[in-house]
């Protein structure tokens, strides 16, 4: 993601999916977004679990797992997939994981960009 930190719109919409009537972002998009594994986000997200209520973030269960697979919206891994299902972050969660995380390319998506003002 080079050229001024910029994401189409149409990639960022393909990440967005609706579970319980709202729209959400599954922990391994998000991280891909991030640049930084899964792994890396969900342990950020557990060390600092009392900024993410319930209407940040919610773990799937196995049946909204299960739609999101039949509709595309989750790969089918196969072999070594996931042990639990993922978290969905809605719109607040995903901006309070973009605060706790600390990774180079989040530091420079913070960064204000002042060479584009003017005087």
């Amino acid at each position: 993601m080079s050229e001024g930190l910029m994401l189409p719109a149409e990639r960022l919409h393909e990440l967005i999916c609706e579970v319980r009537s709202q729209k959400v972002m599954l922990d391994m998009d998000l991280a891909s977004l991030y640049e930084i594994p899964t792994s890396r986000l969900n342990e950020a997200v557990k060390r600092n679990r009392h900024r993410f209520p319930e209407d940040f973030m919610f773990r799937l269960t196995p049946q909204e797992c299960a739609s999101l697979i039949s509709q595309n919206a989750i790969s089918n891994s196969g072999r070594g997939g996931r042990r639990t299902p993922p978290y969905a972050f809605t719109e607040h969660g995903a901006i309070m994981a973009a605060n706790i995380l600390n990774s180079d390319l989040l530091i420079l998506m913070k960064r204000p960009s002042w060479t584009s003002c003017s005087a």
